[in-house]
């Protein structure tokens, strides 16, 4: 489920995002305009547009503007920081002839959204980004659709440059990966360039590797209210090296909702680079499987096992390390099952 944000300029806008809205069942969308016309109900911005603009960039997976695309574009610059940061930014004119991708069209999705949102509203999307028009091999899109993790951008864009370039890319994985071989890459163990795929962060078969780590293990936590922030991060980090897994490999950081404005939590899920989750009580009781359970914590959140569940609602994955607690602190660790497939 993704979270979007969507902003609209006009009477048209607005009833363009009403579609929208329809549309996009089973995410989190939120509407927002600023017009002086009729909104057909939906709530108009308080205060500066640009600065509502911002709070979205923060909080969101994608925002989508319904207006020029100059509109857009002055909004959304101050807050332009890196590709694999930024949210996705997707534009439609206000009768939805036209969806344009414009910001994070790869790592964030945003090429995949636009493509979704011209399909669902009838309209002609507009992909800009030079691998995909040109029908090649794109390593960030491909990474982000296998729950990859990118280990440097700058060689990311390397990677795309010798492909349209039809220079030499070899390609080695650890794991099956599904689907027919993409023109552009050369299967190999060695040579100048080329792309891997491993849980160990450090290898480099090539003489300059692009990394990719899968995100396959998801950390389930617990702690105490208004718990050291960095307490929680040693505890963490210490565990995963125990346990010999890399930071880079956490796909999640997973916790019950009463801990959704709990800093340690969020701060941890910062470190690690790894989206956070919260789920309710029920949400997680309905986890099927055999966790430790603890009358103590059932007493305070309603849940048996706060981190084991955590861990393996995130993903369905197999738990690795049962919950292991110390001053206030659980943590548990469940491993996804890697599936790689080449994109069409």
């Amino acid at each position: 489920m993704l979270r979007i944000d969507v902003f609209a300029f006009s009477t048209n806008g607005c009833r363009t995002a009403l579609r929208l809205k329809d549309a996009l069942e089973g995410d989190d969308v939120r509407l927002y305009c600023k017009t002086t016309s009729d909104t057909l109900g939906i709530s108009k911005v308080e205060g500066r547009t640009i600065e509502k603009v911002g709070e979205s960039f923060k909080e969101c997976d994608a925002i989508v503007f319904v207006g020029a695309i100059g509109i857009a574009v002055r909004y959304i610059a101050p807050y332009i920081k890196s590709k694999d940061v930024d949210p996705a930014v997707v534009c439609l004119d206000e009768h939805a002839y036209y969806t344009v991708g414009l910001l994070s069209g790869h790592i964030g999705g945003g090429n995949n959204l636009t493509a979704r949102i011209a399909s669902l509203l009838g309209s002609e999307p507009v992909i800009t980004t030079a691998t995909d028009i040109n029908g090649k091999f794109s390593v960030d899109s491909f990474a982000v659709a296998n729950g990859l993790r990118i280990m440097g951008l700058k060689i990311a864009k390397d990677v795309s440059a010798r492909v349209l370039d039809g220079r030499f890319v070899g390609f080695c994985s650890d794991y099956i990966v599904e689907g027919d071989f993409p023109v552009g890459l050369i299967p190999s163990a060695s040579g100048e360039f080329g792309v891997s795929i491993s849980a160990d962060v450090s290898k480099k078969p090539f003489g300059t590797t692009m990394r990719l780590v899968p995100m396959d293990i998801d950390v389930g936590v617990g702690c105490r209210r208004d718990t050291d922030p960095g307490v929680l991060e040693e505890f963490v980090f210490r565990k995963l090296e125990e346990q010999g897994i890399a930071p880079e490999r956490v796909g999640s950081v997973v916790s019950i909702d009463l801990k959704k404005d709990e800093e340690a939590v969020l701060s941890l899920a910062r470190r690690l680079k790894a989206p956070v989750r919260f789920h309710t009580a029920s949400e997680l009781m309905s986890v099927p499987g055999e966790f430790s359970s603890s009358a103590f914590v059932k007493g305070v959140t309603s849940v048996d096992c706060v981190c084991e569940r955590s861990a393996v609602i995130a993903g369905g994955g197999e738990l690795i390390m049962r919950k292991v607690s110390e001053n206030g602190m659980t943590l548990a660790l469940a491993k996804r099952e890697v599936k790689l497939r080449f994109l069409r």
